[in-house]
């Protein structure tokens, strides 16, 4: 299991912690982080490009000359799209880019590009964010203090306001609540900067094992009352039968 160090504000060593294997000790799975990243780009996109049709573009709407006898090619619009101010032809419509990506595709890209930078040694854990009040200064001091530099990607908690209000005029850093934590913007930043209380870990191995015994005991269950069904009905159907001969 990885461990990195647990610094405080002033960049002091005051501990050790153990990072998740399961979230930071994998092998990042680079199609995966690709198609997730890929996605996420594409859902930013407005999608409102749009042209006007032939239908849509004002004016055209009487035959600019006759059918026959003029000597030029037949014309039924001026506003046909190889008419200058025409509509244009298979142009772009609105329309939305999001593309449809699993729970399970996210979570091992985002697992991916925490385990990536976890080996590169780009993982650092503050033990907490004891900002009195907010003051830019102060959030600069404490990344000189931490030893970072390049662009910075700080977790903080959601109700920590005072650290999302110090660091959020820094154009170098980046700051997200553990629920809005994703692989663009663990990709995109050189650094990680997790609290102790926002460092993400899986969901416990134990949770999933436990729930398979009790769906093979209610499976079980139900195979033992439609065998007991089964055989009342069995019984009482020869009962009739030897009343009836009788």
């Amino acid at each position: 299991m990885p461990s990195v160090p647990l610094r405080n504000r002033a960049g002091a060593e005051v501990g050790t912690v153990e990072l998740d294997d399961r979230v930071f000790g994998i092998e990042p799975n680079v199609p995966v982080m690709h198609q997730v990243v890929t996605a996420q780009l594409a859902a930013r996109r407005s999608g409102t490009q749009s042209t006007k049709t032939r239908a849509e573009v004002a004016g055209g709407g009487a035959k600019p000359y006759r059918q026959k006898g003029t000597g030029r090619a037949r014309q039924g619009s001026i506003r046909a799209p190889h008419f200058r101010g025409g509509g244009v032809a298979l142009g772009p419509k609105p329309r939305s880019y999001v593309q449809r990506t699993p729970k399970k595709m996210k979570r091992l890209a985002l697992h991916s590009a925490l385990s990536d930078r976890a080996a590169e040694g780009k993982v650092i854990v503050v033990e907490d964010w004891d900002f009195a009040a907010p003051r830019t200064k102060d959030g600069i001091a404490c990344l000189q203090a931490l030893g970072i530099e390049g662009r910075a990607l700080v977790v903080v908690p959601a109700e920590a306001t005072a650290a999302q209000l110090t660091f959020r005029n820094l154009p170098e850093v980046h700051v997200l609540t553990p629920g809005e934590l994703n692989t663009y913007d663990v990709l995109v930043n050189d650094v990680v900067v997790f609290s102790s209380d926002t460092l993400p870990t899986a969901a416990p191995a134990g949770a999933t094992e436990a729930a398979e015994p009790e769906a093979a005991d209610t499976e079980a269950a139900a195979e033992s009352t439609d065998t007991e069904a089964a055989a009342e009905s069995t019984d009482t159907e020869a009962a009739d039968t030897e009343e009836a001969e009788s």
